[in-house]
């Protein structure tokens, strides 16, 4: 199981939110490109990225900045997030070397568009199922849908994304620990890789995730917690290499 360090990006910066809260941030560090390093260096095999200005414009705002990680770090596995509306975007992003594209609220609110992005570029395609309470929040967690997250991630299965990101915003970024029980509910209802996030505070967190990673869990997003030291991200990823395998 990876252990997948986050990097949300806001005005050129490395920060945090609090469920979701452009105004609630903390600035992490003003250098991306150098954190990326630190948690190569740390043993880190894969990268989530948020363009969090993105996110709420609809189009990238960061991309130089993860072009540039792209770059610097050719080895590094990276899933990019926030902004991504067209298949333009996409390719744009593939060509720089990143790996797989997440989509969020358009996947929840034009599915066709994951069909036909999945057909263009397969093998390629992550979606993001941000829930509270077993129901879809969109628009950068500000609505809650009446669609089922569960629902959702099969007819996605289908039409052949390479794996569902589950994220139970009540705990994001609030330091609460995971929702582990929803997480392996998730993974036992889809036959694609569910990645953990949400939540994950400390070692104990990870430990409770290898106990359930053979449900189809292949890795956990970790973010506030390896920046605030709550976790060390080395431990972390040592542990799940031991205890669910790598």
């Amino acid at each position: 199981m990876l252990v997948i360090p986050a990097i949300d990006l806001k005005d050129g910066q490395c920060v945090r939110l609090r469920q979701g809260r452009m105004e609630d941030n903390t600035v992490f560090s003003d250098d991306p490109v150098t954190v990326a390093g630190r948690w190569v260096d740390a043993g880190a095999k894969r990268l989530h990225i948020v363009d969090l200005n993105g996110a709420f414009e609809g189009k990238p705002v960061n991309a130089e900045i993860i072009h540039q990680i792209a770059d610097d770090y050719p080895d590094l596995s990276i899933q990019i997030g926030g902004g991504i509306r067209d298949e333009a975007t996409i390719e744009a992003y593939l060509d720089s070397g990143v790996d797989y594209v997440i989509i969020g609220t358009k996947a929840v609110t034009e599915p066709h568009f994951i069909s036909d992005i999945c057909v263009e570029f397969p093998g390629h395609i992550i979606v993001g199922l941000d829930a509270k309470e077993g129901k879809v929040a969109i628009n950068g967690w500000s609505k809650l849908s009446h669609h089922d997250a569960v629902d959702m991630a099969k007819n996605f299965e289908q039409h052949g994304v390479e794996a569902i990101i589950y994220t139970d915003i009540s705990r994001d970024g609030m330091m609460q620990g995971l929702n582990v029980e929803s997480t392996a509910e998730m993974a036992k209802a889809i036959n694609i890789p569910v990645i953990a996030s949400g939540g994950i505070t400390t070692i104990d967190d990870i430990k409770a995730l290898c106990q359930v990673a053979d449900e189809g869990i292949m890795g956990a997003i970790t973010g506030r917690a390896i920046y605030e030291g709550s976790l060390d991200f080395a431990e972390a990823q040592q542990l799940a290499n031991q205890q669910c395998g790598e």
